[in-house]
């Protein structure tokens, strides 16, 4: 890779406020988290209000079709709660449907391809989604608006259409393979046959309803329901095995929060089918290499980073007995209200648009998990009736000290995401670095893959130490490929003020502080008050 492809500097610049904070990867969607906490909602609120929103304003990475895991942290309660609402397989799964085709590359998880590609695109990789249940368990259990209440900004953003600038034109571009295989996708992203250009407003028909379903009938709608009849009978047409028992049989679990320790503070993240162990092995070797941090961060610091990550990833290698996904489409976002209660929140479709089926009747894209699933025998990923997903990267944190939320980070990027989050966090707790400094910091990326990658940004000396080590790839943060991670963050200071941010690398991620939604979108999408 080249030192320098890009010959500019990006940088962005934390929003404070007083009163709460939602940072996400559409600054849209931050907006969106920032409405419910305007009108006196709470953390949680806000973090369903965005989440929902992503499905209308970046739809290539989450939605209602897809999964996830979120952690809590309830501020009066002094306690973490961890969900988790990742997709399962149908009970009529048959690992001999999808046998190996030795001729195709791996998955992003790093598993055999199977015979047409099946295990990846199209109906037959869907499993059951879980955010639709993992957001209404949220938000009856921990949250304080109603659910019709949380979706109205995410309605409106799916009855104005999906306004594509060039970002969004790079996404549908890069999926247009798998889009053009699905007549429905088809239709709403590639118009005449071509990635939808810059500058057009795009609908996704029966997006709105299907959110506006949701909004009045929650879970209950969604997974046994008219909605969950609508979305059954589209995916049998399309020939997956899901059934309306699959669906009425979906749970949330209110799964094991992992707790790690690093410089006195306290972190949180779920358990062992996250990323959340490889963070706490990370954390761990760092504070033994590094009990006493410098004023700032050296060429050795970097080094033993790397070191902290290589080692987390041989663990976890050794653990599970797979490689490991190479990169993933996924988003991340965080949020804190004035009571400082904290959110981090990660889902996804998996791939880039997921399966590349948009399901006709609800306008919902579709997730492709079933590649979550390794369809060779005697594996503990191997595929079996109704097996939850049990091994992702997606690491959402929050972090406690003395009782009080510091920050709540995460990230979308594959086997980049843990990397990205304990670089930020350790950055923050053994250096004192604020939430903008911590993420706009250039990074290094390590996973046990042979070779360690380093932004060169962190100048000469810090790759001639890392050289001494490893084979080392020199590729700086780019827009595209995003070969280190895509942080969104929020954090609490001592004085009660809070801070948002979205990495730098994603032009149109955006944070935002308490504020009405705008309405009558129209052509032009509001900025006023918020920062990308």
């Amino acid at each position: 890779m080249s030192k320098t492809i890009e010959h500019w500097q990006v940088r962005k610049a934390a929003i404070v406020h007083a009163e709460g904070m939602v940072a996400a990867q559409h600054y849209l969607a931050a907006r969106a988290g920032a409405a419910l906490l305007h009108d006196g909602g709470n953390a949680v609120d806000a973090a369903v209000a965005a989440a929902l929103a992503l499905g209308a304003v970046e739809p290539w990475m989450c939605g209602l079709g897809g999964s996830g895991l979120m952690v809590v942290w309830l501020a009066g309660e002094q306690r973490a709660v961890v969900l988790d609402f990742q997709g399962v397989l149908a009970a009529r799964t048959a690992p001999e449907a999808y046998p190996i085709d030795p001729d195709l590359p791996e998955t992003l998880m790093g598993f055999p391809t199977v015979r047409g590609n099946a295990n990846v695109e199209g109906y037959r990789s869907i499993t059951v989604p879980g955010a639709a249940a993992g957001f209404d368990h949220a938000i009856r259990n921990y949250g304080s608006r109603p659910l019709k209440t949380i979706a109205a900004p995410a309605i409106q953003l799916a009855r104005a259409g999906l306004s594509v600038e060039w970002f969004a034109h790079l996404q549908i571009s890069l999926a247009m393979g798998t889009l053009q295989k699905d007549a429905a996708s088809a239709d709403v992203y590639l118009p005449d046959g071509r990635p939808a250009l810059p500058e057009s407003r795009i609908s996704i028909p029966g997006l709105a309803d299907t959110l506006e379903a949701y909004g009045a009938g929650g879970a209950a709608d969604f997974y046994q329901g008219d909605l969950a009849r609508a979305i059954v009978a589209d995916l049998a047409s399309g020939g997956s095995t899901i059934t309306g028992d699959d669906f009425a049989a979906y749970s949330v679990l209110e799964a094991e929060v992992l707790e790690s320790e690093h410089r006195g503070t306290r972190l949180f993240t779920p358990g062992a089918t996250s990323g959340g162990q490889r963070l706490r092995d990370c954390l761990a070797h760092i504070a033994s290499h590094l009990p006493a941090p410098p004023v700032a961060p050296t060429p050795e610091t970097w080094a033993t980073y790397a070191a902290g990550l290589e080692l987390a990833w041989r663990n976890h290698n050794r653990r599970i007995g797979r490689e490991t996904e190479v990169g993933t489409c996924t988003s991340h976002l965080s949020t804190v209200d004035r009571h400082g209660n904290m959110v981090a929140l990660t889902h996804t479709l998996l791939n880039r648009f997921g399966s590349g089926v948009t399901l006709p009747a609800t306008g919902l894209m579709m997730n492709n998990a079933v590649s979550y699933f390794d369809p060779r025998p005697g594996y503990p990923t191997t595929m079996a009736p109704r097996m939850r997903i049990n091994a992702s990267n997606m690491c959402p944190t929050i972090a406690v000290r003395g009782g009080r939320a510091l920050f709540a980070i995460g990230a979308s990027g594959g086997n980049h995401i843990m990397p990205a989050v304990a670089q930020v966090a350790a950055l923050m707790l053994d250096f004192g670095m604020d939430l903008e400094a911590a993420i706009n910091m250039p990074r290094l990326d390590a996973s046990n893959r042979g070779s360690v990658r380093v932004d060169p940004a962190l100048g000469e000396a810090v790759i001639t130490e890392l050289g001494r080590h490893y084979t080392l790839e020199i590729a700086q943060r780019l827009v595209f490929p995003k070969l280190y991670a895509c942080v969104s963050g929020v954090s609490r200071s001592e004085d009660g003020s809070v801070h948002g941010l979205n990495d730098p690398s994603l032009p149109i991620g955006g944070a935002s502080g308490p504020m009405a939604f705008p309405t009558g979108l129209g052509a032009a999408d509001p900025e006023a008050g918020v920062r990308a």
